[in-house]
């Protein structure tokens, strides 16, 4: 197939032919030109997303393909998988998905997180790093904070000797590490103990934003689930010092991202579709980036372009994988382009 148009990020009119699912850069004989015109984005990604995990737990495999459709129609055509109850590797298969990079299962302590998702161990963090490690595909998923009944109010769960052991041993074994974390307390043992990505991050102070952004530690803020916290609160009334705490998160968020922005944090963008945010709401995400301060442009690549390179997955260069949304507009110009795509294409097939 032959598609003519401006392809992004550079802005410059070119020709790109796609032959076994894969992208030429040089003419191709007899290809059949597909598209003529418009813009040509390298397939959008949600760097936080949950497939085959629903409102109550993890759902059955047709779900979970659902809720890949979903998201491949909204231009996701790549997810890094933020932890799944269930295993999703069936998914992985099947050539009308998005790709998924999976994290295994969240790792966290007994009555410490949303029950029926996670691991949950007590005193062995580095072994359970360890088998997450070797079951997903190149990454962990912790969890750092949740409320502590005890304190109520969120509190950490692992200690730095323990993140630093159990991070070690998952870089070893050439995984990288990401962390569910909602409030400040958490931050430090994680940063300094080598995290790779911090996931929602309302915590974020300027002390450990100026840690992240010298060790190049990314951050996935996941704002449209950041709407959610005062819902939350609001269910809370027996911890009045947690529900408390989730408000003032929610109400400074803005200003914490911006502020890792433009300390020069690698932002990408991440929905945190499943259990109570619906997937294909990628879109969403990007305005919600613009909308704290990131430039469209920017906004964009943290769910594209910027994303993909971070992932290890080239954009649309030549032998790279043929994933590209099309547009009939300059995305860059007005977001809510990106609502409607004119062709969806993965892995060289059009849907």
């Amino acid at each position: 197939m032959h598609l003519r148009g401006v392809v992004l990020p550079d802005g410059e009119p070119r020709d790109l032919w796609v032959v076994n699912g894969r992208v030429r850069t040089r003419p191709v004989p007899s290809a059949q030109t597909v598209v003529d015109g418009g813009f040509l984005v390298p397939g959008l990604v949600d760097a936080h997303c949950h497939v085959g995990l629903g409102p109550q737990g993890g759902v059955e495999l047709p779900e979970a393909v659902e809720q890949a459709i979903t998201d491949r129609d909204a231009g996701t055509l790549l997810i890094r998988d933020c932890g799944s109850p269930i295993d999703t590797t069936p998914l992985q298969e099947r050539l009308d998905l998005p790709r998924i990079i999976r994290a295994g299962k969240h790792i966290s302590r007994p009555k410490r997180y949303i029950p029926y998702i996670s691991v949950e161990v007590e005193n062995d963090l580095v072994s359970a790093v360890a088998e997450q490690a070797a079951y997903g595909d190149g990454w962990v998923k912790l969890v750092g904070d949740w409320i502590d009944r005890g304190e109520g109010d969120l509190a950490p769960l692992w200690t730095d000797d323990e993140l630093a052991q159990a991070i070690k041993v998952a870089h070893d074994a050439g995984a990288k590490v990401t962390a569910h974390v909602f409030g400040e307390d958490a931050l430090p043992g994680l940063i300094n103990a080598g995290i790779d990505c911090i996931e929602h991050g309302t915590g974020l102070t300027d002390d450990t934003i100026s840690l992240m952004a010298a060790r190049g530690t990314a951050l996935v803020p996941t704002l449209i689930n950041i709407e959610t916290f005062p819902g939350i609160a609001d269910k809370a009334a027996k911890y009045p010092k947690y529900a408390n705490h989730m408000r003032d998160l929610h109400a400074r968020v803005s200003a914490t991202v911006a502020s890792a922005i433009e300390a020069g944090i690698p932002v990408y963008a991440g929905t945190d579709a499943g259990g109570g945010i619906r997937h294909g709401r990628i879109v969403d995400e990007i305005v919600a980036l613009h909308g704290v301060g990131m430039s469209a442009v920017d906004a964009i690549g943290a769910a594209s372009w910027g994303a993909r390179e971070w992932l290890g997955f080239p954009s649309l260069t030549e032998g790279a994988a043929a994933d590209i949304v099309v547009y009939d507009e300059d995305p860059r110009e007005n977001l809510e382009t990106l609502r409607s795509p004119r062709m969806v294409m993965l892995r060289g097939r059009i849907h």
